[in-house]
This record gives C-alpha cells, sequence and structure tokens, in this order.
C-alpha cells in the first residue's frame, strides 16, 4: 500500500504540535501529572491539619497546670530548641495521636507569645 505524498507533511504537522502542546500544557498551563496531583493534594492535607490543630495545641498549653514552668523552659532553650521544648511539654501531641508532630509543634510555637510577660502564679489565684 502506497500512500499519498501529501499524507507526509501532514502526520510530521500533527506529530510535532502534539508535542509542543505537551510542552506547552505542562510547563506554563498547569497541567501535572496525577503523581504529582497526589503529592500536593497530601501536603495541602497535612497543611490543613496542623492549621487546624494549632488552637488545640494553645488551649493544652493555657490550661496546663504547669504552663508557667514550661514557658520558661520554652523561653530559656536556644532559638532552635524551642520547638524541642514545647514537644516535651507536651502540647504538640493532639488527643488520639500516638507521638508529638512536630510540625504542630512549630506552628503552636509561632502563635504562642513568648515576648509577653509570664504573669505569677499569685496572680492567678
Amino acid at each position: 500500500m502506497t500512500t499519498p505524498e501529501w499524507l507526509k507533511p501532514s502526520v510530521y504537522g500533527a506529530l510535532l504540535g502534539a508535542a509542543a502542546l505537551a510542552v506547552v500544557g505542562f510547563s506554563w498551563g498547569g497541567w501535572v501529572t496525577g503523581g504529582t496531583a497526589q503529592d500536593r493534594a497530601k501536603d495541602l492535607s497535612h497543611e490543613t491539619l496542623t492549621t487546624a490543630m494549632v488552637p488545640v495545641c494553645l488551649e493544652m498549653a493555657r490550661s496546663d497546670p504547669q504552663r508557667l514552668a514550661k514557658l520558661e523552659t520554652i523561653r530559656a532553650a536556644s532559638r532552635y530548641q524551642k520547638r524541642d521544648a514545647l514537644v516535651d511539654a507536651g502540647w504538640a501531641t493532639v488527643p488520639g495521636a500516638d507521638g508529638p508532630d512536630r510540625d504542630i509543634a512549630q506552628a503552636c510555637l509561632a502563635a504562642i507569645d513568648l515576648d509577653a510577660p509570664i504573669p505569677s502564679e499569685v496572680d492567678e489565684g
């Protein structure tokens, strides 16, 4: 079987057009593969969960009977050890979790005002 001569440029044009469309779509069009979409969905759900758990962490910190001592320990820690100090305080372990979450601890640490003066235990009376 012989193909007409005019068909060859059409096939080449279609192949090059498809390749160009794929390059433009994935580069600038926002197209992603299924794996990339799944990774982005996991990251977004983890960020959302972390943000949602910050009020729980803050409430645990507020209602902790030893909060003044724990806040002093967190304040005294170096910049790089503050998150670990908050984890050790137990405020980053949300109810039902197996252990503390370092991302929740970091977000909670950002939400706690460590520069605010700590009232004395007598003032809480």
